[in-house]
């Protein structure tokens, strides 16, 4: 049997981290405590407990719950000095599990009636992230990401935001919430805006809906990665198309369970994705909802399908090659992989 190194110390890229769903649940319980804010029970047993909450959203009722648990998550971040201390901590999180570079994506919208405005907003943001890069060490970068349930002129004006602050650490455009509503092609101009402006695109597809949403992501909004994208295992002929490409998936195994879209982290399609040459980087989601942040998915990958040392590495290479990262932080993430794999155990 093939000895196992530490997953936590295996350099590697976090690619899907939502930022609300960064925090650490401690975190939360101190700002709700601070504002006065009654989270839903479920929310609050879950968080002292350290069992994340029974979350099922392949319904729209079910979605609407885990969007509630959201939304009273985010109702608790209220100045600056809260964003600082969620940057902050999600780096430190992150360096934890030898996360060595991270893009955390956020809709400003979601934060700005409580920081003066949507360019105020974004301005803590990011004068957050380069806090906690000065602080910590930790390469990061933000993604802006547009809501399928709101009005596509919305994202529009999102997609304008991002480009002014690509200056200032923003490096692609993307597009959250149930797939299931909103199509892909209503957003398509506001992706125009990003892709012009030199920003990736990224839209969530391919998780509770199939694998029409992965290539309406990839036709219509020209992705360049895929948020999820995991139901394209269920098209070969689709599966082919990502490889050919090398459009990576953003791939959150532990989310899926979680959500319902697989019932056990075995069904999870990681070998299927991985055998067809797909490019994957795995992430943690919402890691204050789920219950794991970035190791434990590489963890699920050995545990749950046999991914060898040398499959985890290259899944790590992976990561790092789909991220935006210079191309000299990239040479010497990849040559941290590889010396981890080489590594006496």
């Amino acid at each position: 049997m093939e000895r196992v190194r530490d997953l936590s110390e295996l350099p590697k890229a976090h690619l899907h981290l939502h930022f609300t769903g960064s925090m650490r649940p401690g975190t939360l319980l101190e700002l709700a405590d601070k504002y006065g804010v009654r989270l839903p029970d479920a929310l609050t047993e879950a968080l002292v407990s350290g069992e994340p909450p029974s979350l099922r959203a392949t319904d729209e009722r079910g979605w609407f719950r885990f969007q509630r648990l959201y939304d009273a998550a985010r109702s608790c971040l209220r100045s600056p000095e809260d964003i600082q201390r969620l940057v902050r901590e999600a780096a430190e999180e992150d360096l934890k599990d030898g996360s060595r570079w991270l893009e955390i994506q956020v809709d400003p919208t979601s934060y700005a009636p409580r920081l003066g405005g949507l360019i105020p907003a974004m301005e803590v943001i990011l004068d957050a992230v380069e806090t906690a890069v000065r602080e910590t060490g930790l390469g990061m970068r933000v993604l802006v990401a547009a809501n399928r349930m709101k009005h596509p002129l919305d994202a529009r004006t999102l997609a304008r935001l991002a480009v002014r602050f690509a200056d200032r650490g923003v490096v692609g455009f993307g597009l959250s919430n149930d797939e299931r509503r909103g199509m892909a092609r209503d957003f398509d101009r506001a992706f125009a805006i990003a892709r012009e402006g030199g920003l990736l695109s990224a839209p969530h597809g391919g998780e509770l809906a199939g694998p029409s949403s992965v290539r309406d992501c990839l036709d219509d909004l020209h992705a360049d990665r895929i948020g999820h994208g995991v139901r394209a295992a269920d098209d070969p002929r689709l599966l082919k198309r990502l490889a050919d490409r090398q459009v990576t998936c953003e791939v959150c195994p532990a989310s899926n369970v979680a959500l319902g879209v697989y019932e056990k982290p075995e069904d999870v399609p990681l070998r299927t994705l991985f055998e067809a040459g797909v490019p994957l980087a795995l992430g943690a989601d919402d890691p204050l909802l789920f219950g794991s942040r970035l190791a434990a998915q590489y963890e699920i990958a050995r545990e749950h399908h046999g991914f060898t040392d040398a499959e985890l590495a290259e899944l790590a290479r992976q990561s790092i090659r789909a991220s935006v990262a210079p191309e000299g932080v990239k040479a010497e993430l990849l040559a941290g992989v590889d010396r981890w794999l080489t590594a006496p155990v």
